[in-house]
């Protein structure tokens, strides 16, 4: 007689946890295209210092062409923040900042009390905050911000009647001042973004800050996450001025990555430079958990020749799962002969690529399912040796303090690491 009730009881149970299955291998199944999962190059060969390949990078894209620009490249939060605070400072018109991550400690505070500063002067001051990123943020920082007159607002806010958005987050670093200047990278407002990465407790991250023309595309990428979040377009010249070419630094664009059916802007970028990669490929991640694709990317270059580097975090990993699923992978990239190094000082947090020493991108996306079909994203891409080899010679400084991992030393770890890694790379999806 009990048996019917407790049945009855359990059937909403499971449905929901068939509904949830469901909808997991659907927005699985979306992205996985007809003639299965690998990608391939078709057409002329490009060399990626050449204007084929940025005309390629925008028509896969939709990133224009942008010359006439000038940027900074700025590593660790030592140089980032007193830029990051500099720029809000000369704004006199606007600005905006998103960013996926606002955390807690001194620097949470003197960006809320410099933005609260800035609003009070009669500057237009618009901060968008992802909702799950910002979770830890102190209240007390939003509330002050809204007194003294900045426009806040969450991205996603988790809705009962919205539960499959909550996956999707904006995961994009962005500022803009006046509509004049922009920065974007890898950092996120916190504690663990100041210093030089000297310990644990100070994160290794890279950051430019850029003028000319293409700070429209930081803007638009800014304006894309908040219109949706506030409902709010925003024009005229205190966000969108004229923008005279700066001293020019090579040809760039801004390309800005959302999560939809098929492959992503972020994956086809990655994809084509991988692809057209001829001598080197120098790649910095701080969530390294290819999908086989880019696996079979990043082989097949190694087994034509390309010089291919990854660095990736060691020990100090602020999600071990993520390390782990990517450690999945090493065995198959270190027998084509790819070359793979862990970060040894602290967390490793910096998103960049350099390709033939002639074509670089920074930025948020991370070397990971979450980057390419997850999130929104946006990244920095710069044609220029002379920015390539200041990126290069900092993978160079990273290296140096960080431990290669060998084909004879891998095969020999325990063999309950292998167990680890077959559990977290099923889990790759959602990392």
């Amino acid at each position: 007689m009990k048996l019917g009730p407790v049945v009855s009881r359990g059937w909403p149970v499971l449905a929901g946890a068939a509904l949830v299955g469901g909808r997991y291998a659907a927005d699985s199944l979306r992205h996985r295209r007809e003639s299965g999962h690998g990608y391939a190059l078709r057409g002329a060969d490009l060399h990626v210092g050449s204007e084929a390949f940025l005309y390629a990078a925008e028509a896969l894209t939709g990133a224009p062409i942008s010359s006439g620009n000038d940027l900074e490249l700025l590593i660790n939060g030592d140089r980032i923040f007193p830029v990051f605070l500099d720029t809000i400072e000369r704004a006199r018109r606007s600005i905006n900042l998103l960013t996926f991550v606002y955390w807690r400690g001194d620097i949470a505070h003197e960006v809320a009390d410099r933005l609260s500063r800035r609003a009070r002067d009669g500057v237009e001051v618009n901060v968008l905050l992802d909702a799950f990123g910002t979770a830890k943020m102190d209240s007390r920082l939003v509330r002050d911000m809204i007194d003294a007159g900045v426009h806040v607002a969450r991205f996603r806010p988790l809705k009962p009647y919205a539960v499959a958005r909550v996956n999707h987050r904006t995961h994009r670093k962005i500022l803009v001042a006046d509509g004049q200047v922009g920065m974007i990278g890898g950092v996120g407002i916190a504690e663990e973004w100041t210093g030089d990465a000297q310990d644990p407790d100070h994160w290794r991250d890279t950051h430019v800050r850029v003028r000319g023309p293409i700070v429209r595309g930081l803007q638009g990428a800014f304006a894309e996450n908040w219109l949706e979040a506030t409902g709010d377009v925003l024009v005229g010249e205190d966000y969108l001025p004229e923008l005279p070419d700066a001293d020019g630094a090579g040809p760039m664009q801004l390309v800005r990555s959302s999560a939809g059916v098929g492959d992503t802007d972020a994956e086809a970028l990655f994809y084509l430079a991988i692809a057209c990669a001829s001598e080197s490929i120098e790649l910095t991640t701080a969530y390294f958990a290819p999908r086989p694709a880019f696996v079979e990317a990043l082989v097949e270059a190694a087994e034509r020749g390309v010089d291919v580097r990854l660095l990736v975090p060691g020990r100090h990993m602020d999600k071990p799962p993520v390390r782990i699923a990517g450690r999945a992978v090493y065995k198959s990239l270190l027998d084509a002969g790819v070359r793979v190094w862990e970060y040894g000082p602290t967390m490793l947090h910096a998103k960049t690529l350099v390709v033939d020493g002639a074509w670089s991108t920074v930025g948020s996306v991370n070397f990971d399912n979450r980057s390419f079909q997850l999130n929104d994203e946006a990244t920095l891409c710069v044609q220029s040796e002379s920015f390539a080899a200041d990126l290069s010679a900092q993978f160079e400084k990273d290296l140096a303090v960080s431990d290669e991992i060998t084909a004879e030393g891998w095969s020999d770890r325990p063999r309950r690491f292998r167990a680890y890694e077959q559990l977290a790379v099923r889990l790759r999806r959602e990392l």
